[in-house]
């Protein structure tokens, strides 16, 4: 085995023992001691898929919790927050900030009314004008996602630039930071669950697999084939992606992934240097100090 081989090889081993070993719970955004924004920060970031929720001390991501997007109402939300307040010990009494970033519209308002009842204040919504300080070279700077753009603005101000964030969700989005730290747009692919449905939806004899590493690649098993296929096919993309975007940019980008599924893929991948599940959140805590 040549030595680039094992190089590789105990990279990407590296990498999944760093993932395994990370706590669930958020790191430190390297806040001064002294920082004036010490309220709590509740975090919604509502995707397609999924709503993460987060709470925020001090830019710190203290707990988060994914849950399913869907249809639902703001009096229904209050009392999913509430919950989630009372399971992370937050009493009635705390001073709570609030900021939103959302790609469905269709959640937008409701979530919007249930953050503004629940802290007494309209949250923060990120959106390209309230990304004041990131310059945007895309043609039309409203069509930039909000968690695209909260991605870009974590990366720059925690992993350095240029970057590219690689956020394995419905979609598999890649966005890349000039060194300057400017967003310059990127690339968007379907997501790995949203493929994979589609594969099992149009295909009556695959039945559904468990998403898992595979023991090879060369399956001998239905089962073992769509893992390898799957998992695999999707690590692939995101190096053959990474490296065509890396190309075109001015030096050498750090590789960030974050997302649901970025545990599972990036840990498969020879181009992502961290993974930081959470990044998203940290953009939008910047932003809120930002904005307040």
């Amino acid at each position: 085995m040549s030595e680039r081989s094992s190089g590789r090889r105990a990279g990407r081993a590296a990498r999944r023992a760093t993932a395994a070993a990370r706590p669930s719970r958020a790191v430190s955004l390297r806040t001064p001691p002294h920082s004036r924004h010490e309220r709590l920060l509740i975090g919604v970031d509502v995707g397609n898929s999924e709503t993460v929720v987060g709470i925020l001390n001090r830019r710190v991501v203290e707990r988060f919790w994914r849950l399913t997007s869907g249809q639902t109402t703001s009096d229904e939300i209050v009392l999913r927050l509430e919950a989630l307040l009372r399971q992370a010990h937050i009493g009635a009494h705390e001073r709570l900030g609030a900021v939103l970033c959302s790609v469905a519209p269709q959640l937008t308002l409701a979530w919007a009314a249930a953050l503004e009842r629940s802290t007494g204040a309209p949250p923060v919504e990120i959106t390209a004008a309230t990304a004041r300080s990131l310059p945007i070279r895309y043609h039309d700077r409203s069509a930039v996602g909000a968690d695209r753009i909260a991605n870009a603005v974590a990366a720059r101000g925690l992993y350095g630039t240029p970057a590219i964030v690689v956020d394995l969700g419905t979609a598999t989005t890649f966005d890349c930071v000039s060194r300057e730290g400017a967003y310059l747009g990127g690339a968007i692919a379907p997501g790995v669950v949203t493929s994979a449905e589609e594969l099992f939806r149009r295909a009556a004899r695959l039945a559904r697999v468990e998403l898992r590493r595979p023991e090879r690649a060369l399956g001998r098993t239905t089962e073992e084939s769509l893992r390898a296929g799957v998992l695999w096919g999707a690590a692939g993309q995101v190096d053959a992606l990474v490296r065509r975007l890396a190309l075109e940019m001015r030096g050498t980008p750090h590789v960030i992934a974050t997302g649901g599924l970025a545990n599972v893929i990036a840990t498969e991948c020879e181009t992502v240097n961290v993974v930081d599940e959470t990044l998203t959140l940290k953009g939008m805590a910047l932003l809120w100090e930002e904005n307040t």
